[in-house]
C-alpha cells in the first residue's frame, strides 16, 4: 500500500479517468481503478457529459447509477462537466473548463479514451484531454481564474482496437468481480429482458460477453485471467528494467 510519503505533496489525486459518458470508464478500466484504490491511491472520474442522448434511461437515472458505481470503484471524487452529449468539441470554452478541473484535482496520472475511437464523443474527449493537460501547466493560461497551474505526469489511453499493441496491461483478475458490480450498477443501459425501451447495441445480450472476452484476451497476453490494456504516446521512464521485465507470468504452464 502506498502512503502519503509516496505521493507528490501537491497532488490531490493519484489517478484521474476522464471519459465522455457515465459507464465508459467502468466498462473500460473499472478493474484498474479498483486495484489502485486497494493499493491506497486516490482515484477519481470526470464524466464530460450526463449521457442524456442515450437511447435508454434518463440523465437522472444515469446520475444515480454513476453514484452507485463510484462507491463500488472506491473513488475519492466523481464530477460531471456537462459539455452536452454529442457536443464535445475542441472549443476554447471546453479547454478552459477541463483545465480548471485538472487544476482542482491535480492528478498525477490521467487515463482517457483513444484518439481514433469511432465514437465522435470518445475521439473528441481524447484530443481535448491531451490539449487541456498541456495547457493546464501554463502559468499564463486562464490565469484570471486564480487556480495554480498543474500538469499531469502522463496520459494513458484505453479502449483501442486489438490491432494496436498496448504499452502495458494491468492484471485485474482479483478485481474482476467488483468491476462487474460497477458495470451492472448501470441497469438502465445493459441487457434486461423485462425492459420495454428500444434495443441498442449495448443493451444486446451479447455486448457484455464482448467486454468479458476483451478482458480475457488482454489477460491472456500477460498470462493472467483478466487484464485491462493501456497505450501511451511517449516513451516510459523506467527506473528498474530488471524488476519490470521479470514480473511473474505463466510462461511455462
Amino acid at each position: 500500500m502506498k502512503t502519503s510519503n509516496d505521493r507528490s505533496s501537491r497532488a490531490v489525486l493519484d489517478a484521474l479517468a476522464i471519459a465522455a459518458h457515465p459507464d465508459d470508464v467502468e466498462l473500460s478500466i473499472g478493474g484498474t481503478l479498483i486495484k489502485l484504490a486497494r493499493m491506497g491511491y486516490r482515484t477519481g472520474i470526470i464524466d464530460l457529459t450526463r449521457g442524456e442522448m442515450g437511447t435508454r434511461g434518463t440523465p437522472e437515472m444515469r446520475a444515480e447509477e454513476s453514484q452507485r458505481a463510484m462507491e463500488i470503484l472506491g473513488l475519492e471524487v466523481r464530477e460531471t462537466l456537462d459539455f452536452g452529449d454529442t457536443q464535445i468539441s475542441l472549443s476554447e470554452e471546453s479547454r478552459i473548463k477541463l483545465v480548471r478541473a485538472l487544476r482542482r484535482w491535480r492528478p498525477r496520472v490521467v487515463f482517457t479514451q483513444f484518439w481514433e475511437d469511432p465514437h465522435p464523443d470518445h475521439a473528441h474527449t481524447s484530443r481535448l484531454v491531451r490539449e487541456a493537460a498541456h495547457l493546464s501547466g501554463l502559468a499564463k493560461y486562464d490565469a484570471g481564474a486564480g487556480i495554480e497551474r498543474w500538469r499531469p505526469s502522463c496520459i494513458a489511453y484505453f479502449l483501442f482496437t486489438r490491432t494496436i499493441a498496448p504499452s502495458f496491461i494491468i492484471d485485474i483478475s482479483d478485481c474482476n468481480t467488483q468491476k462487474w458490480e460497477a458495470i451492472r450498477a448501470y441497469s438502465s443501459q445493459f441487457y434486461n429482458p423485462q425492459s420495454t425501451e428500444l434495443a441498442t447495441r449495448v443493451s444486446n445480450k451479447g455486448f457484455l460477453r464482448e467486454i468479458e472476452s476483451r478482458d480475457r484476451y488482454f489477460g491472456a497476453m500477460i498470462g493472467v485471467e483478466y487484464g485491462e490494456a493501456f497505450l501511451v504516446r511517449e516513451a516510459l521512464n523506467v527506473e528498474d528494467p530488471v524488476e519490470l521485465l521479470t514480473r511473474p507470468m505463466n510462461m511455462y504452464s
